[in-house]
């Protein structure tokens, strides 16, 4: 394969990974999103009467990591099989950069 050759190869196998990427990190934009509209639903509760007893945080804390680890479980698979591609693409793209001399590819 020509240099030429190598570098267009190169440049679309560094365009397939920055996909892999924006699909992985939509993934978690939307797990995002799910957390930010589940959040008025955990509110702080209050133990006691209004005023006298500050709510418990921890309840709050533990509701909350509970619920996001049980979105991110139901999207699990997605994000291990984009994690497993982009560490294919990642090795891919540098074996590709060791076949091709560093000083052409700036050219």
């Amino acid at each position: 394969m020509s240099v030429p050759e190598l570098r267009a190869q190169l440049f679309r196998m560094e365009e397939a990974r920055r996909h892999t990427q924006r699909q992985l990190d939509m993934i978690n934009r939307q797990i995002m999103r799910q957390m930010t509209a589940i959040i008025p639903q955990l509110k702080l509760q209050r133990i006691g009467h209004r005023r006298r007893n500050p709510a418990d945080a921890r309840t709050f804390l533990e509701r909350y990591r509970s619920n996001l680890a049980a979105i991110t479980q139901e999207r699990q698979h997605e994000i291990d099989a984009l994690s497993r591609k982009l560490a294919r693409q990642d090795a891919a793209i540098a074996a590709l950069r060791d076949r091709i001399p560093q000083d052409l590819l700036r050219a």
